[in-house]
């Protein structure tokens, strides 16, 4: 059976590491229509059907842990904080299974990413043979982007910011993008972008 055989199953890997410093506190427990900004980027990860949902804690893990409660996650703790996001990728793809077929890498505080947005990406993979899909705004490549286990010795060799981000550039002629508007490219980094919302 291949990779992209319609049993392919995929994971899903929610980096929640960092230590939000220029929000000032950690905005992944801020609220957005009452749900921790954790909390709703990881429903939707697990109402896409994502299995499992591996969320990688750092910053006020416990804070974070207890946020998730009652959701199925399973967690990876990633010690180096203030490290590059590249530790926080390899611990969630070091917690995957054995039996995942590839996964689906997503940003925490991206509030805009939507549970149809994460299927899509699934079902692009699907019904194709790419290595990877990544989601794609205007010109920018960015989360969520799915990689295939064949792609995950090269993303735990690559080192520095960014999503796999080295990956998806040598791995272009192999992958698939799946176009969105500019408007759902979103993170909160700073208190104006999060009242803006």
């Amino acid at each position: 059976m291949t990779a992209h055989s319609a049993a392919a199953r995929f994971a899903g890997v929610m980096l929640a590491a960092g230590q939000s410093r220029r929000m000032g506190r950690n905005k992944l427990l801020l609220p957005l229509a009452g749900e921790p900004l954790v909390r709703r980027a990881c429903r939707r990860a697990l109402a896409a059907g994502l299995h499992p949902l591996v969320v990688v804690l750092g910053y006020e893990s416990e804070r974070v842990r207890a946020a998730l409660a009652g959701l199925e996650c399973r967690f990876a703790y990633n010690p180096e904080l203030g490290g590059t996001m590249s530790g926080s990728l390899h611990r969630g793809l070091e917690a995957l299974p054995a039996d995942a077929d590839g996964a689906i890498i997503m940003l925490a505080d991206m509030v805009n990413v939507t549970e149809n947005m994460l299927r899509a990406v699934a079902v692009a993979a699907q019904t194709s043979a790419a290595l990877l899909v990544s989601s794609r705004y205007g010109q920018t490549l960015a989360p969520p982007v799915l990689f295939r286990r064949t792609l995950f010795a090269e993303l735990l060799a690559s080192a520095g910011e960014g999503c796999g981000k080295a990956v998806v550039e040598r791995q272009r002629d192999h992958a698939l993008y799946v176009d969105w508007p500019l408007g759902a490219l979103v993170d909160v980094d700073t208190p104006e972008e999060f009242a803006a919302l």
